[in-house]
């Protein structure tokens, strides 16, 4: 496939690394019931397996490192202290692979939520640093869980912003955002852009807090 050809995606096998969290299992949710493959990944081998049944729809559980070797394209859904010390170790089985960040590095007090310094600059700069040879692309990080989980909501009203600095791996997500039922993904630039995508994250806590919703973003005019 050339650059330039729209990828098809609908047979990709979707892993997802820390797949037993609120956004991994709506993520797996919603790319199982999209007839995507789906194998949930996690420290726990029988945790992974316990949330794969409950999905359903074919989704398959294994330890992350089983996961990163056997999907085409990895989704990082892992929680930010864990972020840099997985990826490390599971460089050799995301070698060549499009992996996908969609993890947002907050902090909570009295105040609220509040992004965390990333050195850096973000935890997709760190992904990638860390997975020199896997195409990195930042996604996912506005999409509510909530949402994402509920079996009564068949469409979510979000677009997915998409950064990355490889076309073909940027394209190739967009079209799998575009799966979940009311999603479209919009390319948003260059992965160096990536922080304040995930320091916005803190901005919609806020919002959610304050009129007790689950609220997305929508890109107008394009």
């Amino acid at each position: 496939m050339s650059e330039q050809e729209t990828p098809a995606v609908g047979s990709l096998v979707i892993g997802i690394l820390g797949g037993t969290g609120e956004q991994g299992r709506g993520l797996a949710r919603r790319f199982a019931l999209a007839g995507n493959p789906v194998i949930i990944g996690s420290r726990s081998h029988d945790r992974a397996r316990a949330v794969a049944r409950e999905i359903g729809d074919g989704t398959r559980g294994l330890a992350n490192r089983d996961c990163a070797h056997e999907a085409d394209v990895v989704i990082a859904a892992v929680p930010w202290e864990g972020h840099g010390e997985l990826l490390s170790g599971l460089a050799a089985e995301l070698a060549g692979k499009i992996v996908v960040d969609c993890v947002n590095p907050l902090g909570f007090d009295q105040r609220g939520a509040y992004p965390l310094p990333v050195a850096e600059g973000s935890a997709a700069e760190q992904a990638a640093v860390l997975l020199p040879e896997s195409r990195v692309v930042a996604a996912f990080h506005h999409v509510s869980a909530v949402l994402l989980l509920d079996p009564e909501i068949e469409t979510i009203d979000s677009d997915v912003l998409v950064l990355g600095d490889d076309r073909y791996a940027t394209d190739t997500v967009q079209a799998l955002a575009a799966r979940i039922l009311g999603v479209r993904g919009v390319y948003a630039g260059r992965l160096r852009n990536c922080g304040q995508i995930e320091a916005l994250t803190a901005n919609l806590v806020s919002i959610n807090r304050r009129y007790k919703a689950h609220a997305g973003l929508r890109i107008t005019d394009i």
